[in-house]
């Protein structure tokens, strides 16, 4: 093993880490009033201003790269804030293994993106990640298998868009990893303002709870601002099936804090479609693509 995939892989370790942890700060942010959209804006905005200094030359590529880096940016987004959402108002570990449908959507955007042919044992891995999906979801009494709250929805798009933005940040392999983390930080900002004028929220009550807990806001801006280099980093120099794979250390991380912080468990149902997704996520990063 390289240096260069040492590093990328413990990039993507560390954004695997984070975001397994991330949820509870987040959950007691919202129980006291700042609500996923609200903290999501405050904390990438710290991000965003912690990064700058370091990720500024970065700037100048969104002249050459603009499609791909808005792309990344609102992609990103949209992946961040659903998850947010998701993991605050569901199952950790239910929303997490919903979200982790992402390597079914990276196998297909790696295709149509990068040019990648599926081969055979890619059609079983996709079959893996339906048939977990069925097993977790299938609810006799209701009919079709759908989600049964909004947030498995939020995570089943969460995935999907953290599949492209994966995706897309390994075909902009040619820009810098300050320009691909700068528009992440940006996207997020942009995709929480425009929920909350959906939704607005309550101001006053968001103002007091942002006042109140400004150095658990800052210190999570402080760290996102890190791990979103990293995790850059690790998208671009690895490739998008295998990183979905070293990724899945987040369901190991979330799957134990969830237990001990707030007593989640899983039935029997659930452990066997989340087995079959994460098994399919572990196939997907063996797959041996032919570049077209």
């Amino acid at each position: 093993m390289t240096k260069s995939n040492t590093g990328a892989i413990l990039g993507l370790l560390s954004g695997a880490t984070t975001w397994g942890l991330i949820w509870y700060p987040l959950r007691l942010l919202e129980q006291d009033g700042l609500a996923g959209p609200s903290s999501s804006l405050a904390i990438f905005v710290i991000a965003l201003a912690i990064g700058l200094p370091f990720t500024w030359r970065g700037l100048r590529e969104f002249r050459v790269g603009t499609g791909l880096l808005l792309g990344i940016g609102l992609t990103a987004g949209w992946a961040n804030l659903a998850y947010v959402l998701g993991v605050i108002h569901g199952e950790v570990v239910r929303v997490l293994l919903l979200f982790y449908l992402a390597p079914l959507w990276t196998v297909l955007l790696s295709r149509g993106l990068l040019g990648e042919r599926l081969r055979l044992a890619g059609y079983g891995v996709i079959g893996l990640s339906l048939a977990g999906a069925l097993i977790m979801l299938w609810h006799p009494d209701k009919g079709m298998p759908w989600p049964r709250n909004n947030a498995e929805w939020l995570a089943l798009s969460a995935g999907i868009a953290f599949a492209c933005s994966n995706v897309l940040s390994r075909k902009a392999h040619a820009l810098s990893v300050s320009a691909k983390s700068l528009s992440v930080w940006g996207g997020v900002v942009i995709v929480a303002l425009l929920v909350m004028l959906a939704e607005p929220p309550d101001g006053n009550r968001a103002v007091a709870a942002a006042l109140d807990h400004w150095p658990m806001l800052v210190a999570l801006g402080i760290v996102l601002s890190a791990v979103t280099i990293f995790m850059q980093y690790g998208l671009t120099h690895t490739p998008a099936n295998q990183a979905i794979v070293i990724l899945l250390f987040e369901l190991v991380v979330a799957a134990v804090s969830a237990y001990f912080l707030v007593n989640e468990h899983l039935g029997l149902r659930d452990w066997i479609g989340g087995a079959m997704i994460v098994a399919a996520s572990f196939l997907s990063g063996h797959m041996e693509h032919d570049q077209s």
